[in-house]
């Protein structure tokens, strides 16, 4: 078992970038997962990382054993996984990511209901509306908004989520309310960017069909709930999945602008990687959470 564990670490380090990374990754301090490293090249007798003060780079034998230690592992979660699929008793870690707004709100209450009923799970959510590579980082299920762009995984959709354009009473008030899509363009338009980032323009449905428009505004950020605390001061418009302002809506305190022209409706789905044998509380998670989500997305 030490020397699968010290597999792990290494496995996770390489692919992490760091030792640091790798351990907190698997619950571990840097100190004890640079000793599974250091305990492997004891026993080999090679040096399989070049360590240096900005970065961690493996040898030419550390590049070699990683291809080969991390088939190891791959195998030994999938005899895993056969194993808990016939016992009906899954166990073992998940590692979840999802965007902010959407695992704030749907998926972070959810896991420990998960839990609850699979004991033997441990669940490692990471939130971020940055673009994560599910095959680098070693996740299990990345949930999104939008549409799935790397055909080298595989897909689920679970909803059609609609979205929204929003802003409160007094800036409608202030600068007018867009009567087209065309009155966006002077208007501060509240903009989820970052690197990659695709909302660089919204789409918008009309009668004659997708309408797309290059929007702007006076600021910007990577943080949707952000961008609806804005939209809440009066600072602009906002482009938002309906369940994250419907209360706002309901109470008033933000009004929908062109309902007869809404924004494209994005895709709630999850991506998992290729694999010749999904582990089985892989599939039990997504079940749960399309389960328990779809109401939001009537």
């Amino acid at each position: 078992m030490p020397y699968l564990e010290s597999l792990r670490v290494f496995v996770r380090v390489i692919e992490l970038g760091s030792i640091t990374a790798g351990g907190r990754d698997l619950r571990m301090s840097p100190a004890v997962a640079s000793n599974r490293i250091k305990d492997l090249e004891t026993r080999f007798g090679v040096r399989l990382l070049n360590r240096t003060t900005r970065k961690l780079v493996p040898t030419e034998v550390g590049r070699a054993f990683y291809d080969n230690a991390r088939r190891v592992i791959e195998t030994l979660d999938e005899a895993e996984a056969v194993v808990s699929g016939f016992s009906g008793n899954p166990h073992g870690a998940l590692r979840v990511t999802a965007p902010l707004g959407l695992g704030r709100r749907l998926i972070a209450p959810l896991v420990p209901r998960f839990c609850d009923e699979y004991p033997g799970v441990e669940i490692r959510l990471r939130l971020s509306d940055r673009n994560v590579d599910i095959i680098a980082d070693g996740i299990d299920l990345s949930f999104f908004l939008g549409e799935p762009q790397d055909s080298a995984l595989k897909w689920r959709r679970i909803a059609e989520c609609r979205r929204v354009l929003v802003a409160t009473p007094g800036y409608l008030e202030k600068h007018g309310t867009p009567a087209t899509p065309d009155d966006l363009v002077g208007h501060n338009c509240l903009l989820l960017r970052y690197p990659r980032s695709p909302e660089y323009y919204w789409v918008l449905q009309t009668p004659e069909g997708p309408q797309k428009l290059l929007v702007n505004g006076q600021f910007d950020a990577d943080d949707g709930d952000v961008l609806t605390d804005w939209a809440l001061e009066g600072r602009g418009i906002a482009n938002r999945p309906h369940y994250e302002v419907a209360e706002h809506l309901a109470s008033g305190q933000l009004v929908e602008i062109l309902p007869g022209c809404p924004p494209l409706a994005a895709q709630f789905g999850v991506l998992t990687p290729h694999r010749r044998l999904q582990d089985p509380k892989v599939r039990l998670f997504a079940d749960f959470i399309a389960r328990e989500t779809r109401r939001h997305f009537g």
